[in-house]
């Protein structure tokens, strides 16, 4: 077991109705690309998705801090 924390970060990603926004074409089109225990192996996911996506301007991929929706006050109680 490890003393540091386990935070839990989910990388999804997916065509987005318009530039700028961050709303979703079609839900059911969403990939999900990870879960991650740190944001640095989230990053290197997320980074190497987008990378892959360079020819579509509507592709956004996005890395999603669950831990914060899970835990918003950080306290360590859901």
């Amino acid at each position: 077991m490890t003393d540091s924390p386990q935070l839990l970060h989910l990388v999804i990603g997916g065509e987005l109705r318009q530039l700028g926004g961050a709303e979703f074409r079609d839900l059911s089109q969403v990939e999900f690309v990870g879960a991650f225990p740190n944001y640095d192996e989230a990053r290197k996911a997320w980074k190497a998705r987008a990378q892959a996506t360079v020819d579509n301007a509507h592709m956004r991929y996005f890395i999603l801090h669950a831990h914060r929706l899970i835990d918003p006050d950080g306290d360590g109680h859901a």
